[in-house]
């Protein structure tokens, strides 16, 4: 932003809700960069998280950032642990926060998932957007992708759902689908993509966060 801001923009969603697609569709409309899940979730393996993480760093265009932050990070008080409780899954979660952290430090960008909204919470430049849909457009959106046998669609929404409203409670004490949680709630299933991707934009344009 031109005030010297960071502008970031975190989005929690339902599962089938379309909050990856919306979500790239936002970062490369405002140019800034995109982080989703499978960049800042950690693939714990033999050579162990930093490894991990250089390699999920490289597997996306123009994650320069995201490599030099996990690069940089070494064990300090209050930072992750690289000792036994290295994969534990509360670790995990500091060791992610703390990515997040300096990502929002570092540019203007989206993040999808991981309790970004409650990491980042109380930062200038922070919106806080969580998408939702109707049962019916869920289901049809994920037989759409194939992820599942049609009859397990459903069951795996709500499975879904139930795990990432479950992690968020956990770790934040919080309801995950809260309005009290978010600056920015909208129903996808009523606006599509490019209405809710526009619905973003011009709430950006209210607040003043955006230059257009």
């Amino acid at each position: 932003m031109k005030d010297g801001r960071r502008l970031v923009i975190t989005i929690g969603r339902q599962f089938g809700s379309g909050g990856r697609e919306i979500g790239s569709r936002l970062a490369e409309e405002l140019g800034v960069g995109f982080y989703d899940k499978n960049i800042l979730r950690m693939n714990s393996n033999e050579s162990g998280i930093k490894e991990s993480y250089y390699h999920l760093a490289d597997e996306r265009p123009g994650s320069r950032l995201l490599y030099k932050i996990i690069k940089g990070l070494t064990p300090e008080l209050g930072a992750p642990s690289f000792g036994s409780d290295l994969v534990s899954a509360d670790n995990l979660f500091r060791f992610q926060s703390e990515v997040i952290r300096q990502l929002a430090d570092g540019e203007d960008c989206v993040i999808i998932g991981r309790c970004a909204d409650y990491v980042l919470e109380g930062r200038d430049g922070l919106v806080r957007v969580f998408l939702y849909a109707d049962m019916d457009y869920r289901v049809k959106r994920i037989t759409e992708l194939g992820y599942y046998e049609d009859k397990d669609v459903k069951k795996n929404i709500k499975r879904i759902d139930r795990e990432r409203r479950d992690y968020h409670r956990y770790y934040t004490g919080r309801d995950w689908e809260n309005v009290e949680n978010y600056d920015l709630m909208l129903n996808t299933a009523r606006l599509g993509t490019e209405g809710a991707v526009r619905a973003i934009r011009e709430y950006l344009k209210i607040k003043g966060l955006s230059e257009e």
